[in-house]
């Protein structure tokens, strides 16, 4: 017969955000290099752009903690926003590819360029892809993009992708295993969405079975969230 199960309480936890916390590999050094050098851009924008979960948002938060920059999602600009934007120094827009080929919104981003440049302000724009292939109607605005620097953010490698697990469970104040990284490193998605879905699964579940993070305990919260993972061995818990 066993006891009940135990319900954690969800008090949250704070993930460092600051610069001195973000994990520079050769998937990101570029990236972060361009942020570095800031305000000193050659051109009044500047793209970052790479697939979801490869740390562009990170990113973004670095650089908007040191410019004060806010954030606009490309789906809702409007030339409304446009004095309320460009009134500091700089700006971030995420899913910026998302205006092309939308009437209105690729107007406000031009729009939002050219009072940006004129004031001596910068754009952090984030996208999938790089400007030369967003397909944008508005011949001024593509113009604009297509001379902004275009800076690729790759998926994490398998250093990255350790130090991240590493860190997201220390930020939880968890310390597995390198058994554990190790064993995640090698079967969850590459990015760092799935880093943090992991860690937070297995965060829950510890606390909920009153289980040690272990290769055992990381194998049964792989197979809820994906599906059974590549090896079948057994291995003792020791919980």
């Amino acid at each position: 017969m066993t006891g009940p199960t135990q319900i954690p309480l969800d008090l949250g936890h704070r993930a460092a955000m600051g610069g001195e916390d973000f994990l520079v590999a050769p998937s990101n050094a570029e990236a972060v290099a361009w942020l570095d050098r800031w305000p000193a851009w050659p051109a009044p924008a500047l793209a970052l752009f790479g697939p979801a979960g490869s740390g562009k948002s990170h990113l973004a938060s670095v650089w908007r903690a040191r410019t004060g920059a806010p954030c606009i999602a490309a789906a809702d600009l409007t030339d409304a926003d446009l004095p309320a934007l460009a009134a500091g120094r700089a700006v971030v827009v995420d899913d910026a590819d998302k205006v092309a080929g939308r009437k209105g919104r690729e107007e406000a981003l031009f729009h939002l360029y050219n009072r940006m440049r004129d004031a001596g302000g910068h754009l952090l724009l984030l996208a999938h892809q790089p400007p030369a292939r967003w397909r944008v109607k508005l011949a001024d605005l593509r113009s604009r993009l297509n001379a902004a620097p275009a800076v690729a953010v790759e998926p994490p490698d398998d250093a990255l992708l350790a130090a991240v697990l590493v860190k997201l469970f220390a930020d939880r104040q968890v310390m597995p295993g390198e058994e554990v990284v190790d064993y995640l490193v090698a079967r969850i998605e590459r990015s760092l969405d799935a880093a943090r879905r992991v860690v937070a699964a297995l965060d829950h579940a510890s606390l909920v079975e009153q289980r040690r993070i272990t290769v055992p305990l990381a194998r049964s919260v792989l197979l809820s969230l994906d599906g059974p993972p590549d090896d079948a061995e057994g291995e003792d818990d020791g919980a």
